[in-house]
C-alpha cells in the first residue's frame, strides 16, 4: 500500500457494512509506522502522525490542564481509540482527558461518552474533519470540552457547553495568548510557545 504524505487514504469499504465490521477491520489493519487510522463518516481513514513540534506542543497542554483534572480524571496523549457508535465514528485524539474506570478493559475501543476533554491538533491532511465533523460527534457525545489547536493558523477554538444541538459555546485566540478551559477545569491556558519552529518553518 503506498501513502503519501499530508494526504488521508480511505479504504474502499463494502456498501452496508457495519461500524462493527469497520472496528474489526481497524483491529486487522497494518498500519504503516508514522500513520494512524480512525473511522470517519462510515471509511476508514489513514493519516500522518504529527509533526515533530507537535509533541511539545501536546506536553504544554497535558502540564497545564493536569492540576485541574476533575477527580479520578487522567491526560494523557497516547494514541487510544475512542468509539461513537451512534454516530459511526472512531477517533484517536491527539489529547485526552478521561475517567481512570474507562480505562480499566481488555478491549482497545474505548467509550467516547466518557471523555471529559479531548484537543486536536490540525494537519493540512485532517484539519477539515477536526473543525466540522468532529465538533458535532464530540458535542453529541457530551464531552464537556474541545479544544481545537489550528496550527495551519496558529490559533486555538474551544468549544464547551455541549448539547444534541451542538456546543452551545465557543472562543478563539491567537498562539501566543491565554484561552479559557471551561467546566471541568475552569482555567487558563497559556498558549505561549505554540508556534511553529521559525528556523525551519
Amino acid at each position: 500500500m503506498t501513502l503519501v504524505a499530508e494526504q488521508p487514504t480511505i479504504s474502499g469499504t463494502e456498501p452496508g457494512g457495519s461500524f462493527e465490521e469497520l472496528l474489526d477491520l481497524l483491529e486487522e489493519l497494518r498500519v504503516p509506522d508514522g500513520y494512524k487510522a480512525e473511522i470517519v463518516r462510515g471509511s476508514i481513514v489513514v493519516s500522518p502522525w504529527s509533526k515533530g513540534y507537535y509533541n511539545r506542543v501536546m506536553k504544554l497542554v497535558c502540564n497545564q490542564l493536569e492540576p485541574h483534572l476533575p477527580k479520578g480524571h487522567v491526560i494523557d496523549r497516547a494514541p487510544t481509540l475512542f468509539v461513537f457508535p451512534g454516530d459511526e465514528c472512531a477517533y484517536g485524539p491527539d489529547i485526552h482527558a478521561v475517567h481512570e474506570q474507562v480505562l480499566e478493559t481488555e478491549s482497545n475501543h474505548l467509550d467516547g461518552e466518557g471523555l471529559c476533554f479531548v484537543a486536536e491538533l490540525t494537519s493540512r491532511s485532517t484539519r477539515k474533519d477536526d473543525l466540522t465533523d468532529k465538533v458535532d460527534v464530540y458535542a453529541k457525545a457530551g464531552i464537556p470540552v474541545y479544544l481545537i489547536l489550528d496550527m495551519q493558523e496558529e490559533r486555538a477554538v474551544v468549544y464547551g457547553s455541549p448539547s444534541a444541538k451542538g456546543y452551545e459555546d465557543r472562543s478563539i485566540k491567537p498562539f501566543g495568548e491565554k484561552i479559557y478551559i471551561p467546566a471541568p477545569f475552569d482555567c487558563m491556558l497559556d498558549m505561549t510557545g505554540f508556534h511553529r519552529p521559525r528556523n525551519n518553518g
